[in-house]
């Protein structure tokens, strides 16, 4: 199937017909985000993914650069997984000459991601809004794995009326449960290796919730003897509820474990429910 690039959004008017899904991504196309364009494309008449390196969502020009981009590579993967266009725009068409209206989205991005990294989810949610009018989707995709990015986006979608609905998708893992990422690809073998315990940190916390430790303190003790290790550098590791983010404020089945680490100098972040004592496993 013949995938078409489209590079502003008068493009997209002149062809719409039907439901549209929009995927928005970064590029760096993973089995991640091939699972949101293949579910995207089910449920869609027309299927668009965005690729865009969103520059105002990085705190530096050398992480900015680094950002891994292969539009071709990324065209061809996404026609793979069933979409029918690429939005690619240049950096003028999103931020155009004195651009200077920003969406500031509030309380749910001052904690987390949003302490450690100022301004990220300015840049996120402003750049989620622009895209979302530019091509006026019926549903828009996105994965749980950043998790609070995703309830960012769903307030400010809620508060500002923007179209269409956003469809969330569970976290795409690889065979040893590490979430799949673009920045996985920055690890070396050895840092790659030690990643593997984020998702071990998690299950243990998920297994002693099962086996009855109601306490979120000894919760945390459990997921941070597991990430234990001189290579991993813990940001943080909190127990939230999962609608507003605060922490030990989540209810029963109401739960989720956030944690951020750096390991070999790569960020990486990774979520999981978290079941009431006894409860069943974590999705």
């Amino acid at each position: 199937m013949t995938v078409q690039v489209l590079r502003t959004p008068e493009e997209f008017y002149a062809r719409r017909i039907g439901s549209w899904g929009l995927v928005p991504t970064m590029g760096a196309l993973h089995a991640g985000h091939l699972t949101l364009i293949s579910r995207a494309a089910a449920e869609n008449e027309t299927t668009v993914v965005s690729v865009f390196v969103n520059p105002s969502q990085f705190a530096s020009a050398s992480d900015l650069s680094r950002y891994p981009r292969n539009l071709e590579t990324d065209v061809q993967k996404a026609a793979s997984a069933g979409a029918s266009m690429i939005y690619a725009p240049e950096p003028s068409t999103v931020y155009p000459p004195g651009f200077s209206t920003w969406v500031e989205p509030g309380e749910l991005a001052d904690r987390w991601e949003g302490k450690s990294r100022p301004g990220h989810f300015r840049g996120v949610a402003t750049v989620v809004s622009i895209l979302l009018n530019s091509v006026q989707p019926n549903r828009s995709y996105f994965g749980q794995k950043d998790f609070q990015q995703l309830q960012v986006i769903r307030r400010m979608h809620r508060d500002l009326r923007l179209p269409g609905e956003i469809v969330a998708s569970p976290t795409v893992r690889d065979m040893d449960g590490l979430a799949l990422s673009s920045r996985n690809a920055r690890l070396s073998a050895g840092a790659r290796m030690t990643a593997r315990k984020i998702p071990e940190a998690l299950a243990a916390m998920v297994n002693a919730a099962q086996a009855g430790v109601r306490e979120d303190e000894e919760l945390i003790a459990v997921g941070r003897g597991a990430l234990s290790h001189p290579d991993v550098r813990l940001d943080y590791l909190a127990i939230v509820d999962d609608e507003t983010l605060e922490p030990g404020a989540g209810s029963a089945g109401n739960s989720r474990i956030l944690l951020a680490v750096e390991i070999d100098g790569v960020r990486l972040i990774d979520n999981m429910a978290l079941p009431s004592s006894g409860g069943q496993p974590a999705a």
